[in-house]
């Protein structure tokens, strides 16, 4: 049995020398979008981890209910890539162990913690209801935050988004254009069969939750069990119009 990785909270990265300008980074994710039609998200992957951004690049994860395939397709790629966890206060006791256990079995050498400011808990969120409140901005604070300072010394990221699970994310591009960098999305064109069938394939372990319900995990107070019948994103933020965290919406505060 390997040993239990150890997370420690993630020091804010750099700024870029020479941030590229918005036009520059358009072109970029048009270019590899045309260079990606067709292919797979294990090539999307070799190229973005070992020729066009490599050694720039980071792995998000929310260890969810999915987060297995995308975790293991990267693993076998590239051990070393930072993979980025943001550790909101507010996670399932499952998902910090189901965490540990992925990053354990995968053997990532560079697994981050991000942790929101405790300052910025203290005087927006001392009680830890603001979920309940305003809960855009309890993902502003735990989520949004970390994640722009994590990424300052990266040029890319990845993401583990695909075009079903709601209508916000329906056209999704393999690459894109995010706040000064790009975003991957290499598993935008994979059917919700097509992930079940990874698990199967790579004989992969389920979120503990999975099976009791829980077809998208994220923080405990705004996640639900889905009903019969019901979409697989069912289960976040029930009864609000929210369907996105906020880092998918940029940070600059727009949709936050």
């Amino acid at each position: 049995m390997q040993p239990q990785p150890n997370f420690i909270p993630a020091a804010a990265g750099g700024s870029l020398a020479d941030p590229p300008q918005p036009r520059d980074l358009a072109r970029r994710a048009e270019a590899l979008n045309r260079r990606w039609a067709g292919t797979t998200a294990q090539q999307i992957l070799a190229d973005v981890l070992t020729r066009d951004f490599a050694g720039r690049i980071a792995l998000v994860s929310s260890f969810g209910a999915d987060a297995a395939v995308l975790l293991h397709l990267v693993a076998a790629i590239d051990r070393d890539t930072p993979v980025l966890f943001l550790d909101t206060g507010k996670h399932f006791l499952e998902t910090l162990t189901y965490r540990d256990i992925l990053v354990g079995r995968f053997g990532f050498t560079d697994a981050r913690s991000l942790e929101p400011d405790p300052a910025d808990l203290a005087r927006e969120d001392a009680v830890g209801d603001l979920w309940s409140r305003q809960p855009n901005r309890c993902c502003a604070l735990r989520k949004v935050v970390p994640l722009e300072k994590a990424l300052g010394g990266f040029d890319a990221w990845i993401t583990g988004r695909k075009r079903y699970q709601n209508a916000d994310r329906a056209t999704l591009p393999f690459a894109e254009v995010a706040d000064g960098r790009i975003k991957i999305n290499p598993l935008a064109n994979w059917s919700e069969a097509e992930i079940n069938q990874a698990f199967k394939d790579f004989k992969l372990p389920r979120h503990p939750l999975f099976d009791e319900g829980y077809a998208s995990i994220g923080c405990a107070p705004c996640t639900r069990r889905i009903l019969d019948g019901e979409h697989s994103r069912a289960g976040r933020w029930a009864g609000t119009e929210k369907t996105e965290c906020g880092i998918h919406l940029g940070f600059d505060g727009a949709g936050i």
